[in-house]
This record gives structure tokens, sequence and C-alpha cells, in this order.
């Protein structure tokens, strides 16, 4: 069965996921997620809302087709960002083709006028989440809903005012007197720079370090080094990481090449030397282990916080 949805971003040959699952366009992971868990409890075929062999069906094909793909696509960080950037770029569209873009239902329309616009929105959105997977054939019509408060918010926050320019200043020809402005004037700070997708890995990833969960930031910083293999910045963290799961050979790799891609690089200086000093104290019969489960975990045969202890730490008292 197919599920033809022809509203909202759905007719921009666009599949609205954020719809699909009925959370607002901001949603973070963990709201993705339980608002997830929640559907498919509900379209589960032991479900007592499917009783029937067509409800179970038609339950089963709605969990398979719509809802675990926008799941898959707006759980995980990466695709949900490079998913957001779409939908952006897809609002300032619709900004200019305005004039073409017709709504349907009165909620929509209600949301375009709204002087309230999020708190509007994501009350809407909120309400009809209570009843959406209620009647399964009427799930598509919907999702069609949901999506037309979509394109509506995004219309609507891509076409909010942004701050003036400054005005241009005239230029002033040699000779020609100037006039009577504050001497020493400060230049005007220049505009913040919106982080690049690289810049928002690194940023989760030491925060994530910060609070010592390290599995976590390694998986930020294995995502980012799969989009820009030669970012030092990069490999001189996770070597980091590496370094404080005491898993001293794979520190020393990354650390080697953020040496080589940027040789000032003050980690990798610092601690790069040490580690060499640590592995060249190993015992000959001091294996590496690899294993799916293990994460390539050095054993800790020193009884006193293995080598990382003795990189980090002092001798216990």
């Amino acid at each position: 069965m197919s599920f033809k949805i022809d509203r909202g971003l759905f007719k921009y040959d666009f599949i609205d996921h954020h719809a699909v699952l009925c959370v607002p366009i901001d949603a973070d992971a963990k709201e993705i997620r339980k608002r997830y868990l929640k559907i498919a409890r509900r379209l589960h075929p032991d479900s007592s809302f499917t009783e029937s062999a067509e409800q179970k069906q038609l339950g089963n094909e709605l969990l398979s087709k719509l809802v675990n793909p926008a799941y898959e696509t707006l759980y995980g960080d990466r695709t949900r960002t490079e998913y957001i950037l779409i939908l952006s770029q897809i609002g300032r569209r619709l900004v200019q083709e305005s004039t073409s873009v017709t709504l349907n239902t009165d909620l929509a329309k209600q949301l375009a006028q709204t002087p309230n616009l999020d708190h509007f929105y994501k009350s809407a959105i909120a309400k009809i989440g209570e009843t959406q997977y209620d009647s399964l054939e009427q799930v598509p019509q919907v999702i069609a809903q949901v999506s037309e408060l979509n394109l509506v918010y995004l219309m609507r926050s891509a076409s909010k005012p942004s701050a003036p320019p400054p005005p241009a200043q005239p230029k002033v020809q040699s000779g020609t007197p100037q006039p009577n402005t504050p001497k020493n004037t400060p230049p005007e700070p220049a505009p913040p720079k919106e982080d690049s997708i690289i810049e928002q890995y690194v940023r989760r990833a030491q925060s994530l370090i910060d609070k010592n969960q390290f599995a976590q930031a390694k998986v930020e910083l294995q995502d980012a080094l799969k989009l820009e293999p030669k970012n030092s910045r990069c490999h001189s963290l996770i070597a980091m990481v590496y370094l404080k799961q005491n898993q001293l050979k794979m520190a020393k790799i990354h650390f080697d090449n953020a040496l080589k891609l940027d040789p000032r690089d003050e980690t990798a200086l610092q601690w790069k030397p040490k580690i060499d000093k640590a592995l060249g104290q190993q015992p000959n019969d001091h294996k590496v282990t690899s294993s799916p489960n293990n994460g390539d975990k050095q054993p800790d045969k020193s009884g006193s916080g293995g080598l990382f202890g003795g990189l980090f730490g002092g001798k216990k008292k």
C-alpha cells in the first residue's frame, strides 16, 4: 500500500518526517525518540488498538514505510542536521514563491496570521499528536495537516526581518575635509558566523568530553572525520578520548595524524611524547586485544590504573 500525501511540504516532492512523527521542527533527539516509541507501541501488531488482521497490516505498513524512516532520519545528529539544512532552504524558497502557496486547513491559516508564532505552532502540534494514530485510515490526512503547519512555520521563520545593514559610509577623497566624527571610533564588530557542520560536531564532542562521556564523544568525532578526514582538531580531540580510555596506541595514531596536518597542535605536542614514552615502557607480552565487544581497549595489568593512571595520576596511596 502506498500512502499518497500531496499537501504541505509533501506537495514539493519532500518527505516531511516531522509531520509523520508529529514533532516540532526544532525537536531534539530525546523528544523524537520519546514520540517514536509511543507511535511504535500503538502500531505494533500486538497492540490492543490493532485487533483485526486488516488493522494489523495497515499498522505494520505505516510503521515500516513512514514511521521508521522518519525516526532513522531525525534521531541521528548528523542526518537530522543535514535534514534541517534542507528544510531551511525550502523555507527560503517558499517565501519567494509565497503567492503560489495554498493553505487548505483553517489551523494553517490561523498559524499564518497569529502574532505568537512559536506558541501557537507547538501547541497545535502537541494537540494533533494526541490522536494522530487513533484512526489508522485517517493517518495520511492528519500527516498532511501537520505538514501544512510545518510549511507555514518554515515560511514565517524564514521571512522574519533581520537587523538592517549599517548605512554605507561615503568615500572621502584625499584633500577633502572630513566631517566631524569622534576620533578612534572602534569599527563595528563583524556578525557572528554560523557554525559549520564540523564545528557543531566538535562542539558537541568537547561538551561530552567535559562530562566524561567518552563513548558518545568518540561517535561524534568519528562522524566528523568521515565528513572531513583531514581535520587536525578532530584527530587531536579523538586522540584525547582514546587516551582517557587508556587506548594508547589509538591515541598515538590520531596524535600523529593531528601533527601531520598541523605541526603546531598544542594538545598533540603535549601528549604524544608522553604516550611514546609510556608505550616504550610496556612489556613485550602487553598485547592489544580487539573485538567488537571491547572497543579495542587495552587490558590494564598495572594494578594501579594502568598506563592511563600513570599519565594522568600519581601513585596510589
